[in-house]
Order: structure tokens, then sequence, then C-alpha cells
């Protein structure tokens, strides 16, 4: 990824933290919050996104080496753990939020095993966006391994500046159409998560082997 230019960084995070990705979980705590607790949530887990990848791509070099990881572990770790969270969307388990009629505080599979709260609408909306979008850790592997292969602080500054911008646009598209999407039958929700998270977990898999080839195991040609 070292050739990247700033339009393909962008392309890059749209890619692995963009819209289709978030929206649905939006939509789910739309369900629940009203419109200006949603537009709060929506607001600080879009900050909170920013500052994350923000401090992972400009020290992304200390943070290498001070936990001893190198890019093949990034692309390996991260695309481990979002294959698994896709597969688990794939047979229905959300981390996101509980399942339907599981009530807060039931130990469902929601963040925390808490489902968005209208009586605490900020911090239990932002935890169910922890996982898809606050901490994505694809973004975050991608990140960590564009900025881990720019050469200066230029580099680390354009990776950061594209990060910024796509959860900007995630933000933005969530403040239009996560109430419309809030409006939906589970149903539907549930058919076009499922159908995302194929799709996702392509997308796990393709960093991991990307992960294989960096050490050496695969050859660029095999896959």
């Amino acid at each position: 990824m070292s050739s990247l230019n700033f339009a393909d960084m962008v392309v890059t995070f749209l890619a692995l933290l963009g819209p289709q990705k978030v929206l649905l979980a939006f939509g789910r705590i739309a369900r629940t919050l009203d419109r200006h607790s949603l537009h709060v949530v929506i607001v600080t887990t879009a900050a909170a996104a920013i500052c994350i990848g923000v401090v992972c791509d400009l020290t992304a070099p200390w943070l290498a080496t001070f936990f001893h990881i190198s890019n093949a572990g990034v692309q390996l770790a991260g695309g481990l753990i979002f294959f698994v969270y896709a597969l688990c969307m794939v047979l229905g388990i959300h981390f996101d939020v509980t399942e339907p009629g599981a009530g807060a505080g039931t130990g469902g599979t929601g963040a925390g095993g808490t489902e968005a709260d209208p009586t605490h609408p900020v911090t239990s909306g932002f935890r169910a966006m922890l996982l898809p979008f606050v901490v994505s850790p694809l973004a975050v592997a991608a990140a960590l391994e564009i900025s881990l292969s720019s050469a200066d602080w230029t580099g680390r500054w354009l990776v950061a500046g594209a990060f910024t911008l796509v959860a900007i646009i995630d933000a933005g598209c969530a403040l239009l159409f996560a109430p419309l999407l809030g409006r939906a039958h589970e149903v539907v929700l549930d058919a076009l998560s499922r159908l995302l998270s194929v799709l996702l977990a392509a997308v796990g898999v393709e960093l991991f082997l990307g992960g294989l080839t960096t050490l050496g195991v695969l050859h660029a040609s095999n896959h």
C-alpha cells in the first residue's frame, strides 16, 4: 500500500469503513433512540473514530516498535477479527445490538450485553457503535499498515486526512439516512446485514491473505 495516493487512501477507507458498513448499525439504534439523541450519538462516535484513526496514523511507527508488531501482523490480526465479526453477522449474531426482545442488561449479544437505551441514549448508542464504527478492526489495521509504509510525516498526515474525510462522510450519511433505516422492518435490516456481511467477510479474508503474502507464506500469484 506504500504507493497509494490520497484518492486511493480515501477509496480504501471507504471500502473498509464506508457508509455501506456503518449505516445498518446506525439504523438499528435509530429504532430505539429519538432524533436528537441519534444525532448526538452520530457526532460523538464520528469524533471518537476520527481521534482514534488520527492517533493510529500519526503514531504507527512507535506503536509498532513498542508492541513489536509488523505490517503482516497487523494484516493478519485485522483480517481475522473482521472475518469472525462478519461470520457472526452471517449467522445472525450481532455484537452491536441485542436481538429483538432482549431488554437492557439481559446479557444478550449486544455490546456489553445492552441495547440502545432511551434512558441512557448517548452512552448506550456509543457502546453499540464501538466495533462497527468507532474502532473498526479493518479500518484501524489499514490505517496502521499504510502509515507504516509512509516514509515521512507528510505521508502519515495524508493517511490521517483520508481517514478523517471518510469518517465525516459516514457521519453525514448517517444523519441523512439512519432515521429512514430506523423505520425499516427488522427483517429487512437483518437481510441487508447478512448480505453485507458476506462481502465484509471476503474483505477480511483478502487482508488475511495479504498478511500471509507479506510473510512469504503465499506468493502474490496464488490469490
